[in-house]
C-alpha cells in the first residue's frame, strides 16, 4: 500500500506541477519560448492568465472538483453507479457547476458549453458533436482512476460518465480511457520499458493517435494533446526531462504538462518529484491533493495492487 500511495501522490502532485509549469508558456510557440526564456524550466507564474507563482489552472481545479464529488458520494454512490444509477453522475455535474460559478481562472469553451447545458437542461450528455474533440474530459479524469482501482468496468463507466457531461466525441472517449488505462498500469508499478510497450500496442489499436514521426503539434485538440504526451513520456525516462521537453513545446502547455506530470509522476513516485517544483506549488493545493489521494485510494478499496488494464 505504501508504494501505491507514493505512486498515486506522484501522479496527482506531478499533474499539478505540470499544470503550474506549463501555464507560463501556454499558447506560445517553441521559438517564442526560446526567445523569452531560453529553456523554460521553473515555476514562475505569469503567462496569458497572469498567474501567481505556483498557481494552477482549470486542469487541476476541475480535477479537484471531480475528486470532491466522488468523495462526497462515497462507496455507496460508486456501487449504485455500477448498477446503472445516475445519481453520482448528477453529483459530478453539480460539482462542475459549482466550480464554474466560483469563477475559475480559465474554462475551455467545450467545458463551458457542457456545464451550461447541464445547468439549464439537466441532461447528462449532449448529442455527439464534432466540436467536442478537445482535451477537457481527458485532462480531469485522474480522480476517476484513483477511485476505481481494481475494477476495470467501473473505471470505464465512471470515466465516460464524467467525460460525457461536457464532451461527446469518439476521440475524446478513446483518449480518456486510453490514458486512464496507462495511468493504472503505471500505478501498478510498470517501468519505462513496460510503458513504451503498452503505448506502442495502444497506438496500433488506436491509429488516430500515432505519434511517430512526431508532428510537433500540442494544441487542445485531443489528438494533438495525446500525441505530444505519449511522445515525450516514452522518449524520456526521467520526470524532469519529460516535463521540461513537453512544456517547451508550448501551445496547450498546461494540459500537456499536467498529463505528462501525471503519468511520469506515477512512474517515479512522489518521493522522486523535484523538490524545487513541489515547494513552489501553493500549500492549499498540495494539501487538497494529498487529502484527496488518501481518500480516493480508500474509496477504491484497493489493498495495494491494481488489476491488469
Amino acid at each position: 500500500m505504501r508504494e501505491l500511495l507514493d505512486r498515486a501522490l506522484g501522479a496527482y502532485l506531478g499533474f499539478a506541477i505540470g499544470d503550474a509549469l506549463g501555464a507560463t508558456v501556454e499558447f506560445m510557440r517553441p521559438r517564442e519560448i526560446a526567445h523569452e526564456y531560453g529553456v523554460h524550466r521553473e515555476i514562475i507564474g505569469g503567462g496569458w492568465l497572469k498567474l501567481a507563482r505556483g498557481q494552477v489552472t482549470d486542469d487541476t481545479t476541475m480535477s479537484l472538483a471531480l475528486g470532491e464529488a466522488l468523495l462526497d458520494g462515497g462507496a455507496l454512490a460508486l456501487l449504485n453507479h455500477a448498477k446503472g444509477d445516475n445519481t453520482l453522475t448528477r453529483s459530478i455535474g453539480r460539482a462542475y457547476v459549482q466550480w464554474f460559478k466560483s469563477k475559475p481562472v480559465d474554462c475551455g469553451n467545450t467545458c463551458r458549453r457542457g456545464i451550461l447545458r447541464f445547468m439549464h437542461e439537466g441532461t447528462l450528455q449532449g448529442p455527439p458533436n464534432p466540436g467536442d474533440g478537445g482535451n477537457g474530459a481527458l485532462m480531469r479524469n485522474l480522480p476517476s482512476v484513483l477511485a476505481t482501482l481494481g475494477d476495470d468496468a467501473l473505471f470505464e463507466s465512471l470515466s465516460m460518465a464524467q467525460a460525457r457531461l461536457t464532451h461527446h466525441h469518439p476521440l475524446s472517449d478513446a483518449a480518456t480511457l486510453g490514458l486512464g488505462h496507462l495511468l493504472r498500469l503505471l500505478l501498478g508499478g510498470a517501468d519505462h520499458g513496460a510503458c513504451q510497450l503498452w503505448v506502442a500496442q495502444w497506438v496500433l489499436d488506436n491509429p488516430s493517435f500515432r505519434f511517430t514521426p512526431y508532428k510537433g503539434r500540442a494544441t487542445a485538440y485531443v489528438v494533438d494533446t495525446v500525441q505530444t504526451v505519449l511522445h515525450y513520456l516514452t522518449l524520456h525516462d526521467g520526470f524532469e526531462e519529460a516535463m521540461v521537453a513537453t512544456v517547451n513545446q508550448g501551445d496547450d502547455a498546461d494540459t500537456t504538462g499536467a498529463l505528462v506530470g501525471m503519468l511520469a509522476g506515477a512512474r517515479c513516485g512522489a518521493a522522486r518529484l523535484p523538490r524545487r517544483w513541489l515547494s513552489r506549488l501553493r500549500p492549499d493545493v498540495v494539501r487538497d491533493i494529498t487529502d484527496q489521494t488518501f481518500g480516493l485510494l480508500a474509496l477504491s478499496g484497493s489493498a495495494g495492487t491494481t488489476s491488469s488494464p
